[in-house]
């Protein structure tokens, strides 16, 4: 199933070549994207920072990424092989859990919304599947299969992005672009709609008054009282439902509930599976991608219509961000 496109296929054995066949000597395409997406909020903090409640280390956490970026720019000015070009790939893949609570800092200045999105929530399905699923299906392996779903974010992320280094070379840089800048298009409408999800929202006004339909404004809540507690992961103490509540407590905020960037990002993982042109790359993930739906709604991190969002936001960004022409992309990588 070769095309024009699989030109480099000789894995990683090439990350010991001193140069690279063809080498770009400013940020590539995702660093523009995440450059103009660091300059933007720090003019929003720094006009904000009386209001805000953590300014600080969001200011010093920009200029080390911002730092970062220009002393990798550097090396890889001053060797252009590929091992340079995949630090700047790993570190901006990793710092990606960086930025998800950032979030929350900024949209926390604005009033919450949860009761909103919970009516709706309510309107379509005539009750909250959030708070229902687990109840309904409890048992400790289907919790596990949920958890796993859940639990294999990332790890689809670096599996398909190594795809790509190892057996399509010559379009690595525009998926990590289109995967990076799929992220930044959700973190941007997390920004500005503040949306905390089952697990916060329910938490703050009691499962009883959500089983009866009642969802209360909470204002400004997460502004003025948040305490850091949540709903627990459903489960009974399995492996994969404890990394998910260790990785809960330890990162997770009331932000980014609508839409799922879990749902939306994996939706762009498997559209460009697809892409690839590799049944089993696509059929390997796709059980996980399904996993990946149901369980965002079943822990409580969503709404479920913030999942089926999800699909819609990730299909948007995947077709949006594949179109750009390689001409254009070829420009911006030089």
């Amino acid at each position: 199933m070769n095309t024009k496109d699989d030109i480099d296929v000789k894995g990683l054995k090439d990350l010991k070549d001193p140069k690279e066949r063809v080498a770009g000597f400013g940020f590539m395409a995702f660093e523009w994207v995440i450059l103009a997406y660091l300059l933007v909020t720090l003019a929003v903090i720094i006009i904000l920072h009386d209001r805000m409640v953590n300014p600080s280390p969001m200011i010093w956490g920009r200029v080390g990424i911002f730092a970062f970026m220009c002393v990798m720019w550097g090396a890889y000015r001053v060797k252009p092989c590929l091992a340079n070009k995949v630090v700047r790939v790993v570190f901006h893949l990793v710092m990606l859990s960086w930025w998800y609570p950032d979030t929350f800092e900024l949209n926390r200045l604005l009033p919450n919304l949860d009761h909103v999105f919970a009516s709706l929530e309510q309107s379509v399905f005539g009750m909250q599947p959030a708070l229902l699923f687990s109840k309904t299906f409890d048992s400790p392996i289907f919790s596990e299969l949920m958890c796993l779903g859940y639990g294999s974010y990332f790890p689809m992320i670096a599996v398909v992005s190594i795809y790509y280094l190892i057996r399509r070379r010559v379009e690595f840089e525009r998926i990590v672009f289109v995967i990076i800048a799929a992220f930044f298009i959700h973190y941007v409408i997390f920004d500005l709609l503040p949306v905390s999800g089952p697990q916060f929202y329910y938490y703050v006004v009691g499962e009883d008054q959500i089983a009866q339909g009642m969802f209360p404004n909470i204002h400004d809540y997460y502004y003025t009282s948040w305490d850091g507690n949540a709903m627990p992961i459903p489960g009974d103490k399995g492996p994969f439902q404890m990394v998910v509540q260790m990785a809960h407590e330890t990162g997770e905020r009331p932000t980014a509930a609508f839409p799922s960037s879990h749902v939306g990002i994996t939706t762009v993982l498997l559209l460009i599976a697809w892409h690839s042109r590799s049944k089993w790359l696509f059929f390997c993930l796709l059980p996980l991608g399904i996993l990946m739906f149901f369980a965002t709604f079943y822990i409580k991190a969503h709404y479920a219509i913030d999942a089926f969002a999800g699909l819609v936001s990730g299909a948007l960004c995947y077709w949006l961000l594949m179109k750009i022409k390689k001409a254009k992309f070829a420009q911006l990588t030089q």
